[in-house]
């Protein structure tokens, strides 16, 4: 199973799915709190434009954890998906096995950890 042993596969899967399931949660509970920030205070008398600012702020802290909590769903949801192909655990990039400390580290990583470092590399 790509240089995995079968405990090792199904630990990491585990992990995988206890990962996409608080993941959910989570952005559920995000897309709760966007709403709940989005509702009119319930005070009558109109905001002050500090009070505005401070909304402004808080909505745009909310949309960006939301937005950061599904990217991460995306990448657990595609490392699952790959056990079902038996692909997870090799390199997108360079097709060799990715270690199995990687992916204790990092259960969703998709490159090995050279080709992870040179595309490190590249982006500098």
């Amino acid at each position: 199973m790509n240089g995995l042993e079968e405990q090792q596969w199904q630990a990491l899967r585990a992990r995988l799915e206890r990962a996409r399931n608080a993941l959910l949660s989570q952005l559920a509970d995000d897309l709760d709190r966007d709403t709940d920030v989005r509702l009119p205070p319930p005070h009558e008398a109109e905001a002050s434009p500090a009070d505005n600012a401070s909304q402004r702020t808080l909505n745009a802290l909310v949309h960006e954890t939301a937005a950061h909590t599904s990217k991460q769903l995306s990448m657990v949801r595609q490392a699952l998906a790959k056990f079902d192909d038996l692909s997870y655990g090799l390199c997108e990039n360079c097709g060799e096995e990715i270690g199995f400390s990687r992916l204790d580290a990092r259960p969703e990583a998709r490159l090995c950890i050279l080709c992870q470092t040179r595309m490190e590399q590249r982006r500098r």
